[in-house]
């Protein structure tokens, strides 16, 4: 019986909410979990505003531009089940890795390094010669 920890689609057709649950791989992806252990809201929200924040920033060229809050996505995991459950030996599946990466329960996998959208490759000297090969 292999675990997977995965998200299961719900909410509107255009606004979806993942539940992240540990389920069994086989199953399909909307069939009943044997443990819920968050929620992830992907749609990026504004973050809530205060009278701290400025109304505008300089920006690298010494421009004055209008300061706007950076929006975020919701998560929320019960963080000791899911170390429990990855001790037990259930895989995460690609994007709740990513979300575990960033939210600083796993590590992210070694071999290559992640920007953005850009995956850059790992330079290897050449044995000749000296140079670089990418």
């Amino acid at each position: 019986m292999v675990l997977r920890i995965r998200l299961a689609r719900f909410g509107k057709r255009h606004s979806p909410i993942y539940n992240i649950v540990v389920a069994q791989a086989r199953s399909a992806r909307d069939s009943k979990p044997l443990e819920v252990l968050g929620v992830y809201d992907p749609k990026p929200k504004a973050p809530l505003s205060s009278n701290t924040d400025p109304t505008t920033m300089v920006n690298g060229r010494g421009e004055t531009v209008p300061y706007v809050a950076k929006k975020i996505k919701d998560v929320q995991l019960d963080q000791t089940r899911t170390k429990y459950w990855l001790g037990v030996g259930a895989q995460p599946s690609e994007p709740v890795e990513r979300l575990l990466v960033l939210i600083g329960l796993m590590e992210p996998k070694p071999g290559r390094i992640q920007t953005g959208k850009i995956l850059e490759k790992t330079v290897w000297p050449n044995k000749h010669e000296g140079e670089v090969v990418v």
